[in-house]
């Protein structure tokens, strides 16, 4: 389940007052969501003075103010960051963690290690921040934030407390909006059988296609980029190395969109039913005139199926079941 910024802040500290903090939390979710916030929030909850109670010297209570998670990093608190040329953390940067992990730290002190765009780290460090993982020294917190677990080891995240933020990039972004005005236009001609259902499928189909060839392109720039400064200095194997690293990137952009769409599609049909039953807050206002042309004539568990089909076809997706297969029976048990 996806949760506020706050919301997550308070479960995890609620865990730290009853001493059941977990060693490595994995913060997830969308550019924006707060997943900063939250990783400097929580050393301000595990590393504050001791001494003051929460009040200043004058005996006034102190106000929270969270600096930037970056001015959080002291000698037990250590920030990592995509810095090298290839925007990769490397095992260098995992070493050099490990070493302020493995020392003693104060009494009363934690020491804390934050990977931001921990997707990023490359398969040396990944497996070197594994070994951390594993066996966690005393004393000792990691956050991993990102906004693409699936491109993390699936042996890391197994070994991490996930939290899914919500919020960050509005649903209409990157081509979203254009996605729900093309489903309204569908929606206003028909809606609930297979025609209208395969058209829908079909313009979904022509949105990924747009996403897989933007990332592709993408991937091919970088590593044009990459082969004309490293060319003379390394060898073939390298180059190849990294053409492999931009094809996998490609494809993880290209299942972040897929995702990303289908809560589009999933928040359009959450409208229906918030038109339905009277209730405000829509995430696409715009298609309240199209959306309550076909509300009349949909219940409220109708549209509940709906949600639960594209549901079902997510974690249908997830598996190594055929794409284009899967598509076609999703849409069309969620819209015929």
């Amino acid at each position: 389940m996806a949760l506020r910024a706050e919301q997550a802040f308070e479960l995890i500290k609620s865990a730290h007052e009853r001493n059941r903090l977990a060693h490595a939390f994995l913060i997830a979710g969308a550019l924006g969501s707060g997943k900063e916030l939250l990783s400097s929030r929580l050393i301000s909850l595990i590393n504050q003075p001791k001494d003051t109670g929460g009040m200043d010297l004058f005996g006034e209570p102190v106000e929270e103010k969270i600096p930037p998670l970056d001015d959080q990093e002291s000698g037990w608190v250590r920030i990592i960051r995509p810095r090298s040329k290839s925007r990769r953390i490397t095992i260098k940067e995992i070493r050099d963690l490990e070493h302020t992990l493995q020392l003693a730290a104060p009494k009363g002190e934690t020491k804390i290690g934050v990977i931001v765009n921990a997707d990023r780290m490359n398969e040396q460090a990944a497996n070197a921040f594994l070994k951390t993982l594993e066996e966690p020294p005393n004393r000792t917190l990691l956050l991993l934030l990102t906004t693409q677990p699936q491109r993390l080891f699936p042996t890391i995240l197994s070994r991490c407390v996930q939290v899914k933020l919500t919020g960050g990039r509005a649903l209409g972004a990157d081509g979203g909006d254009e996605l729900v005005a093309a489903f309204n236009q569908v929606a206003s001609r028909s809606f609930g059988n297979p025609i209208a259902a395969l058209h829908m499928k079909s313009i979904f189909t022509e949105f990924l296609a747009g996403q897989r060839n933007n990332a592709e392109a993408a991937a091919k720039a970088s590593l044009k980029e990459e082969i004309a400064a490293y060319r003379d200095g390394t060898d073939g194997s390298w180059l190849k190395e990294r053409e492999d690293f931009h094809k996998a990137g490609a494809e993880a952009d290209y299942l972040e969109a897929r995702n990303r769409y289908l809560d589009v599609i999933l928040a359009w049909l959450a409208d229906l039913i918030r038109i339905k039953t009277g209730a405000e807050g829509l995430d696409f206002p715009a298609s309240a005139t199209h959306l309550g042309k076909i509300a009349g004539q949909e219940s409220v568990f109708q549209i509940s199926k709906r949600l639960d089909a594209l549901e079902s076809l997510r974690r249908t997706l997830e598996t190594n079941a055929s794409e284009p297969l899967a598509l076609e029976v999703g849409f069309l048990k969620a819209f015929a």
